[in-house]
């Protein structure tokens, strides 16, 4: 299963303080409005690299807004944005709860509508931070394949790194990858076999990607809990990896 709302992501393995946080409201090129959180470090001025966090297929619930808190201890100024804005509006109080049906929103959901959304909080984390700031995805279940899906997209990313994706997903995608792209597998993952994962990585690496793939022998999907102290030296070398390659993507920006 996904990250359910009472899950909460496990602490980074680098922290400072949290400038400002907070749920708002981005609009996409296409009118669309879509729920979203966002937070900063205390010393914005010092970052080299953001993130725009894409959920699982539950949408913006709280694991996503404290995960938004968690990258910005780590230095990296962050924005969670919610898939639903075409087919259900803006969550009433900022994030999905529970009861939220997202069953009969997922199947309607388009590439194209994700890529408007995306392109959205890209834009809002250089408002709170500056222009022409690295960002690289960072996604979940089915915000990882779209995550993924990035390697080989046109959007102003530099980077993109997954949690539990499905290679279907990312499609005609793999074939046109040119990104760094991180993939982090759940080795006893019950919704895709890791042999899937690891082909999708060398199509990724024959179109021309920097792919680096770890895989947490016997971690479930969803392993990336606090709540699961049996996993962490898997959360933390993935902590170790996304911040690696955050920090990858800083330095090229700044040669």
């Amino acid at each position: 299963m996904c990250h359910d709302p009472a899950s909460r992501p496990p602490a980074p393995p680098r922290t400072g303080e949290v400038g400002g946080s907070g749920l708002s409201t981005l609009t996409a090129a296409d009118g669309t409005e879509l729920s979203a959180a966002w937070a900063l470090p205390a010393d914005v001025g010092a970052t080299g690299a953001g993130v725009v966090v894409l959920p699982d297929i539950r949408g913006l619930h709280p694991y996503y807004v404290a995960l938004t808190e968690r990258f910005a201890e780590a230095g990296l100024p962050a924005v969670a944005i919610d898939w639903f804005g075409r087919t259900a509006g803006t969550a009433p109080d900022g994030t999905r709860d529970a009861g939220f049906d997202w069953q009969a929103h997922v199947p309607r959901m388009t590439p194209e509508g994700v890529d408007a959304d995306l392109t959205a909080a890209v834009d809002d984390l250089r408002r709170r931070t500056r222009p022409g700031l690295p960002v690289l995805t960072v996604g979940f279940c089915l915000g990882g394949s779209h995550s993924w899906r990035q390697a080989g997209g046109d959007l102003d990313v530099a980077a993109c790194a997954g949690f539990y994706g499905r290679p279907a997903l990312v499609g005609d995608a793999a074939a046109r990858a040119s990104r760094p792209t991180l993939m982090l597998v759940a080795g006893a993952d019950a919704a895709t076999p890791v042999e899937d994962q690891l082909a999708l990585a060398g199509t990724m690496r024959a179109a021309g990607a920097d792919v680096e793939t770890a895989v947490y022998d016997g971690a479930p999907h969803s392993f990336f809990d606090r709540a699961a102290p049996e996993w962490d030296e898997a959360c933390t070398d993935a902590w170790r990896r996304i911040l690696g390659l955050a920090d990858r993507v800083a330095a090229g920006a700044q040669r």
